[in-house]
């Protein structure tokens, strides 16, 4: 595909209705944990409202992993014990911006969002000015602005961990984020890899989207993509074609028969293998385990559910 085809079909997705970003500064900043978490964190959630006075406030929900992570009610096959302001779990946590769709929240995204945070990942979730359910300017013209948004909260959050008083200081893992959406969630995603783009930003996963003009440009980040094959919204052949141009390690996770994001509700075939890939590729590529990704073909796959294509993935 030509990239003017490309394009065509990009901005011809997000007109459908699918539902350059600012580096961060400085590149230095605690390591990881050496090993992935071993076990399941209660969640806690947060709310707060970045640049409440700008031009772009930005309302932004974040689930953390809760301690101590060996007492009490952890969760079971219904999701994570979820507490509103529960004390963060002793350590540093990898970051995970997560990004909606069109006519999207958050919180619609939470049976996803905080089975990661049970995972052992803190994810900051913005609620985009133009775009969200409640938006009373609503624009689909204006998802091009989100990757700054998503790199303006990547800033604040460098500097969050820094701030005496606040519950998060010292529990974020700021030299090591991924950026993660769905639909116009995906684009953006896709828009925050651009030439430039800061090293903190070490990996992506894209559901149901593709890219944006630029993205793709910048060092060669792993980037993880989930399309249903059926989807009448944004094509899978777009995300695909975002898949082809990614220059690095690269999984397609695609379900067959299913449409723009029924695999992101507990109980539809699918959710337990995009759950599952999901996961072990965050922890590969924000924890460097390798277990995970020597674990993530046989999660992803189903048969008669999901299919999976990889390019340039180590070993």
């Amino acid at each position: 595909m030509s990239v003017q085809r490309l394009i065509a079909a990009l901005v011809a997705a997000l007109l459908a209705g699918c539902g350059p970003a600012t580096a961060a500064t400085g590149e230095s900043g605690p390591a990881a944990a050496r090993h992935a978490p071993s076990r399941s964190y209660p969640v806690g959630i947060r709310q707060f409202v970045l640049d409440p006075d700008g031009p772009r406030p930005l309302p932004v929900t974040v689930w953390y992993p809760a301690g101590p992570a060996d007492r009490g009610p952890v969760g079971g096959p219904a999701g994570p014990v979820v507490r509103a302001a529960a004390p963060v779990a002793a350590g540093r946590f990898p970051v995970v911006v997560y990004s909606h769709g069109l006519r999207s929240l958050p919180d619609l995204h939470a049976p996803l969002t905080s089975r990661w945070a049970a995972a052992g990942f803190v994810v900051a979730a913005p609620t985009f000015p133009r775009t969200n359910l409640r938006a009373r300017d609503f624009t689909r013209a204006d998802v091009r602005n989100q990757p700054a948004d998503g790199w303006r909260l990547i800033r604040h959050l460098v500097g969050l961990d820094t701030r005496r008083g606040d519950p998060l200081a010292g529990h974020l893992d700021v030299a090591r984020f991924a950026a993660a959406g769905h639909s116009a969630g995906g684009f953006t995603t896709a828009g925050m890899f651009t030439s430039g783009h800061s090293a903190r930003l070490r990996s992506g996963i894209v559901l149901a989207g593709g890219g944006l003009a630029g993205s793709f440009a910048g060092p060669a980040a792993p980037l993880l993509f989930v399309h249903g094959a059926a989807d009448p919204i944004v094509p899978e052949s777009v995300g695909r074609a975002a898949y082809q141009r990614s220059p690095g390690p690269a999984v397609f996770l695609s379900l067959p028969g299913q449409g723009h994001g029924e695999y992101l509700t507990p109980g539809r075939p699918g959710f337990a293998q995009v759950l599952a890939t999901t996961t072990d590729f965050l922890r590969w590529t924000l924890y460097d385990d390798p277990a995970a990704l020597r674990r993530l073909p046989a999660d992803a796959l189903l048969a008669g559910t999901t299919t999976l294509t990889t390019r340039a993935l180590p070993g």
